[in-house]
């Protein structure tokens, strides 16, 4: 059995939420995922800039295009992402099991 169970169709709980936010971070800033924690700061704690959290953002929505049909994060809703937290509860908000 694959350990990635990215291409199952079920429902996504938290905690694969916040496995795939701490993945895709971990790949954009080249850090390892395991020091990527849920109330990390992206500013502040992970030194991520604007441009991190879009290409994070791009990444979430590529993952998610074949669970959830049309699944994308707004612009708006961007600014008010802060933390591994906040992003993770936005999805699981929209497409959580």
């Amino acid at each position: 059995m694959p350990a990635e169970t990215h291409v199952e169709q079920g429902p996504l709980d938290r905690a694969a939420i916040l496995d795939l936010v701490r993945e895709r971070l971990a790949e954009i800033l080249e850090v390892e995922p395991a020091t990527i924690n849920e109330g990390d700061s992206f500013a502040d704690d992970l030194d991520a800039d604007s441009l991190a959290l879009i290409e994070l953002v791009e990444a979430i929505e590529e993952e998610l295009a074949e669970r959830s049909t049309g699944f994308r994060i707004d612009d708006e809703d961007l600014e008010d992402l802060k933390t591994v937290r906040d992003a993770v509860d936005y999805v699981h908000g929209r497409v959580g099991g």
